[in-house]
């Protein structure tokens, strides 16, 4: 039985799909129980204190909140958007049966109809399943608007640093899928292209997600504020 070049996808393409699952499984492993050797733990824990110091500081400084959660929000719509028009884009290219571009010799790989059909479904899922992961981080910035500017701040601290954890989560969420996506638009020009994409972000995405900073342990601002009188309520739990 001969080897043809076809047989490349079933063998390059789930191993490289493989090598980005299996980082991603290792990346959540060390946030669930070492969080602060990640930067996504490392950029929690800055949250958790940026939440503390608003909901105890004064008015100016909870309105300087509400324009950095704008912001995040905004570029969340941004992604939002950008997302579900190359969805709309991949699902017109995928109704139009007759178009052949990338069906080339130059391509050393599977090029059969079928074949460029899962690959648009794939790249289609992905941007879906980000579009999905903005929406829902957009949704959490929103209301941790409405928290943080809710009247004498009578809203359990918790629940605000969850919101705007929560909000971070699903953003980091969208760009794995982004990245996913990536991925798999290299293979549109073969099997190796994309193998070889998928053993270069790992690296990539290993040394931008490693942290090696000792975590900085934030002072409470209640050892400052011990002899003045808060108007902001906060009950913590």
């Amino acid at each position: 039985m001969s080897f043809e070049k076809e047989n490349l996808d079933l063998i390059l393409v789930p191993a490289g799909l493989l090598i980005m699952f299996a980082y991603h499984l290792f990346l959540l492993y060390r946030y669930i129980h070492r969080p602060h050797t990640t930067v996504i733990g490392f950029e929690n824990t800055d949250k958790e204190a940026w939440v503390e110091r608003v909901l105890q500081a004064d008015k100016e400084a909870i309105s300087n909140a509400l324009t950095v959660i704008a912001s995040n929000t905004s570029a969340a719509t941004f992604l939002c958007s950008v997302c579900l028009t190359l969805s709309s884009l991949i699902g017109a290219w995928l109704g139009n049966s007759s178009n052949n571009f990338f069906v080339s010799n130059l391509i050393y790989g599977d090029t059969r109809q079928s074949t460029m059909s899962i690959k648009y479904i794939c790249i289609l899922t992905c941007f879906f399943i980000a579009f999905c992961c903005f929406v829902q981080s957009a949704r959490n910035f929103v209301h941790a608007n409405y928290l943080i500017t809710t009247p004498n701040c009578e809203v359990p601290m918790e629940t605000v640093k969850l919101t705007v954890l929560r909000g971070g989560e699903f953003w980091s969420l969208g760009l794995r899928s982004l990245y996913f996506a990536l991925d798999l638009i290299l293979w549109f020009f073969g099997p190796i292209p994309m193998f070889v994409s998928s053993v270069i972000m790992v690296f990539i995405l290993y040394y931008l997600d490693t942290n090696t900073k000792p975590l900085h342990y934030h002072q409470n601002l209640n050892t400052h504020k011990a002899s003045s009188t808060s108007n902001c309520s906060v009950a913590q739990y």
